[in-house]
């Protein structure tokens, strides 16, 4: 089940809101989050029952440790039941993940055969597995004293972050599962989650699932792609992904709020950023946190002298990338921000100065590269496409415009029709706009904190509303969901 889908906004969230307020109508507070539990589940089970097993498996497998951390006489012995417990959601996070991949790899470059049957990724696994290791270090510290299953349960499984995030922090979440007002019912919270969850549908299929053509004309054909096109391609998806997954994070925490509970934002108008530092503080917020504080902090940080730091912070965005996927395309984007990161701080330690436009381009050029070793099928494909953007094959336009701009002609600019996307005004302007409105525009976020319950907001909502249903016929997944 998909939140871009007419069972769930029609179907499952007016049934799931219903049973839970009702139930909190009568004071059966834990009734009422069994039944987000159950609706949860559910919600899981829909999209393929089959892996069910295996998160109730890890929930019970992580609860119990974290009981046994809680409990334990000694710290050491809390340490070593921490450490079991991690690294067996490593383990079976790297089996379903990662199996292929590292056998693969050692066939093709040892010449030998090691024979893995073909895995396919659980839904989710990434997000749950991290929330729970978070959950596990947060046990240690001693700060899930008195932890009821059920708050437990739903902690996990919460639908409006279990398949792609935002990974949720234990402690700032479940306090809020036994707030007195989050079994009460307000047309406040109801009418801005309401508005979130419309804004991000609106990005989602109206939007970044409008770019998906470009994309995959440009990715799809890397060996055809002239410098145009290269250029239309590697920016689509620089748009397509962040309002793919910024919708999602809009939409869970649109869902959130309808239930009483406020998650984290994941995106803070990432692309005005003016440096690759402020990028990670800006990008994916919920993960840059988790690795700087169960990777790169436990790495030594910058505790331990400026090459150490530099080191921990290449590590931690390799395996940051590595997160991303089981393959060495997003190995590469993450060291590529690791060393993008490296040379960051290494300018600032050395206290330069750059102006705040070349500052955003430098910046969002680096990104762009990047993404295109992120989307790209192979690395090959992925050079291919760098190498078209930057001209090294020679600057060739659409020919047609070719009798708009004739005196280029003569500076050895080539005019011919793409192979493989026809770009014209329309994706120009397309992609222009894009870029005004993500670095000039207010995001979603500061959007919400404007938001006054009055009749044209209403209004405003309501078209958008309309518009993003007439699109939910050509449904499509969010692509983190691979992830």
């Amino acid at each position: 089940m998909l939140f871009n889908s007419y069972s769930f906004i029609f179907v499952f969230i007016p049934l799931t809101l219903g049973a839970f307020y009702l139930l909190a109508k009568f004071k059966l507070t834990n009734a009422a989050l069994a039944s987000l539990v159950i609706a949860s589940l559910i919600f899981y089970s829909c999209w393929n029952i089959k892996y069910l097993p295996l998160l109730l498996a890890s929930i019970l497998y992580n609860y119990y440790i974290g009981k046994h951390i809680e409990m334990a006489s000694t710290k050491s012995r809390a340490k070593l039941f921490l450490i079991i417990g991690i690294t067996v959601d490593l383990l079976l996070l790297g089996y379903f993940k990662y199996a292929n991949f590292f056998a693969d790899s050692i066939n093709n470059s040892l010449n030998v055969h090691i024979f893995i049957p073909s895995i396919v990724l659980p839904l989710g696994i990434s997000f749950y597995t991290f929330t729970q290791i978070g959950y596990l270090v947060e046990a240690y510290k001693g700060e899930t004293r008195n932890q009821s299953f059920i708050s437990y349960c739903l902690f996990v499984t919460y639908f409006p972050h279990l398949i792609a995030g935002p990974i949720l922090d234990h402690k700032k979440i479940v306090y809020q599962f036994h707030q007195a007002k989050t079994f009460i019912f307000t047309h406040e919270n109801m009418s801005k989650g309401l508005v979130m969850f419309i804004l991000g549908l609106f990005k989602k299929v109206v939007m970044a699932d409008s770019l998906i053509p470009w994309v995959e004309a440009v990715f799809n054909h890397a060996d055809k792609v002239t410098f145009v096109d290269a250029w239309v391609g590697a920016l689509a998806y620089t748009f397509q992904l962040y309002l793919d997954f910024s919708a999602y994070s809009d939409m869970a925490i649109g869902l959130g709020l309808m239930l009483n509970t406020r998650l984290p934002i994941n995106f803070d108008s990432p692309y005005k950023s003016r440096s690759i530092i402020e990028f990670w503080r800006r990008w994916h917020i919920t993960l840059s946190n988790f690795l700087k504080d169960y990777i790169y902090i436990p790495l030594g940080g910058s505790r331990k002298g400026y090459s150490c730091k530099m080191f921990n912070l290449l590590i931690t965005m390799l395996l940051g990338g590595l997160w991303h996927g089981a393959g060495w395309t997003f190995v590469i984007w993450g060291g590529m921000h690791g060393l993008y990161l490296a040379v960051n701080h290494t300018w600032r330690r050395l206290q330069l100065k750059m102006p705040g436009l070349p500052a955003w381009f430098l910046t969002f050029f680096s990104v762009i590269i990047a993404w295109v070793f992120f989307r790209a099928n192979t690395i090959a494909d992925a050079l291919m496409i760098v190498k078209a953007m930057l001209g090294l094959n020679g600057i060739v336009l659409p020919a047609g415009y070719q009798a708009l701009l004739p005196e280029l002609g003569g500076l050895g600019v080539k005019f011919q029709d793409s192979l493989c996307l026809d770009v014209g005004i329309v994706h120009l302007a397309a992609l222009a706009g894009l870029i005004l409105w993500v670095t000039v525009l207010p995001n979603t976020n500061q959007l919400l904190e404007k938001f006054q319950p009055r009749w044209w907001y209403g209004l405003a909502a309501g078209l958008l509303a309309a518009t993003s249903i007439l699109f939910l016929n050509k449904i499509t997944q969010f692509l983190y969901f691979q992830f």
